[in-house]
């Protein structure tokens, strides 16, 4: 649950950063770069800890798609509440196929346990005896 509260927050942040300036487009181009970089550091300041605790129970793909998922959600919630843009009946289904896309990745959790930094034996090379002469 860690994993999902600080990936809606990192993405929540990046959203901003990424999106935020459209209503600002008065503003040098220079200003609104630097403005979206000192938003987005506390995103990098979320994502990584989010990451390094859910690969303990996601693959680092799972992730990855629980991540995108999670930023489509955080974007549609901000697009309609601060650019006024309501989705449509596109944007909806195209929604429910990324959450399909989702339960598909997870659902073989169970079977792809991430090994993490567990140290796998490898097998003993087989050398043949040395000639005798």
């Amino acid at each position: 649950m860690r994993t999902i509260l600080l990936l809606f927050a990192s993405n929540t942040f990046m959203t901003i950063a990424w999106y935020g300036h459209l209503k600002y487009r008065d503003y040098s181009l220079v200003l609104v770069i630097l403005a979206s970089w000192l938003i987005a550091l506390p995103e990098y300041a979320l994502q990584v800890p989010a990451n390094r605790i859910g690969y303990s129970q996601f693959s680092a793909t799972q992730l990855k798609i629980i991540q995108e998922a999670i930023s489509i959600t955080v974007f549609m919630v901000f697009g309609y509440l601060y650019l006024k843009e309501s989705p449509n009946w596109r944007t909806g289904l195209a929604f429910l196929l990324i959450l399909a896309a989702v339960a598909l990745a997870v659902s073989s959790r169970a079977e792809q346990q991430p090994a993490g930094d567990q140290q796998v034996a490898m097998p003993e090379e087989k050398v043949p005896p040395p000639e005798v002469k």
